[in-house]
């Protein structure tokens, strides 16, 4: 039976090196075909997944012999880590290899947000042609970047945000307000309240826990800068999507990007079906081609140091 188990899609190169060198099963569809996963679960001693694959009690069960699980990824709310804990299997995410992916898509959509002439193609196409109406888009220099969560994803994003003449501001509970990286980055911190005043666009890069579920209700979409753009890449569940689409059908916010959800993939009719301004992606902002060999390659060397 294999040692290492591969239940999500991975890049090929990194399975290739990972076979080479250990007994591999790579299955990027086991995470749809439980009754295939369980036998091949029972003698393995490395589990390596996406955000897809449930790892929780149930699963552990049936892997005795798990030592390490290697998430390609950094979120880690689809993996019960007290779980794993109790029963000595190490987590392994992949910090810090798909930043840069996540970055340029927070920059990206939010110039295309802020400018709002992207979503015509169709109108242009048939025919029409509303160059008075889209004249109006907005430019990202000199608006101001809110970051909530500032950690390695967020410091790069202002980076990149500052480069461009963004300034910019975060809100973080875990960040002293003397900490080297915010002088580093040019940043401000804020409180929440100050956050939502000042940013013209805010992004989102912080965990889902009961704190910060629905942390973005409808109180504090309304408290946000009229106009102003919200992007999500971070975890689901942060934001109240029904919330948000009223938000954006009432054009209080002038537009958001979404590449989470609370339940994914989103169910046909979702709330957020023909909401204008509104940019949905399906779990991508991470993963690029060349994120995707970091990552892989990261989580395949680390993994096989584990297990020796």
């Amino acid at each position: 039976m294999p040692r290492i188990v591969i239940t999500e899609f991975m890049d090929t190169d990194a399975v290739e090196w990972l076979s080479s060198r250990l007994d591999t099963h790579y299955g990027p569809t086991l995470v749809d075909e439980p009754d295939k996963l369980a036998p091949l679960l029972a003698d393995c001693e490395a589990l390596i997944v996406r955000n897809r694959t449930q790892v929780r009690p149930e699963l552990l069960e049936q892997a005795p012999g798990l030592k390490v699980v290697g998430r390609l990824g950094v979120g880690l709310d689809n993996i019960d880590q007290p779980a794993c804990a109790e029963r000595g299997v190490q987590v392994i995410p992949a910090t810090g290899a798909n930043a840069l992916a996540v970055a340029e898509y927070v920059i990206c959509t939010a110039m295309m947000l802020l400018r709002g002439a992207y979503l015509s193609s169709d109108r242009v196409a048939a025919g029409e042609w509303p160059r008075p109406a889209l004249s109006r888009g907005r430019e990202l220099a000199g608006k101001t970047l809110g970051l909530a969560g500032f950690g390695g994803i967020g410091q790069l994003t202002a980076k990149l945000a500052r480069g461009l003449g963004m300034e910019t501001v975060a809100y973080d509970p875990y960040i002293e307000a003397d900490a080297p990286v915010l002088a580093q980055t040019g940043t401000r911190l804020l409180d929440m309240d100050g956050l939502l005043a000042e940013s013209d666009v805010i992004s989102l890069h912080i965990p889902l826990t009961d704190e910060t579920r629905n942390l973005f209700d409808a109180e504090r979409i309304a408290a946000m800068r009229g106009g102003a753009v919200l992007i999500n890449s971070a975890r689901g569940g942060i934001i109240d999507e029904f919330a948000l689409a009223r938000a954006l059908k009432d054009g209080h916010l002038a537009g958001a990007a979404l590449d989470v959800f609370d339940k994914e993939p989103l169910a046909a009719g979702s709330v957020l079906a023909d909401v204008p301004n509104l940019v949905l992606t399906p779990h991508i902002a991470g993963v690029t081609e060349e994120s995707n060999t970091r990552v892989s390659r990261l989580i395949a060397e680390r993994v096989a140091e584990a297990l020796g």
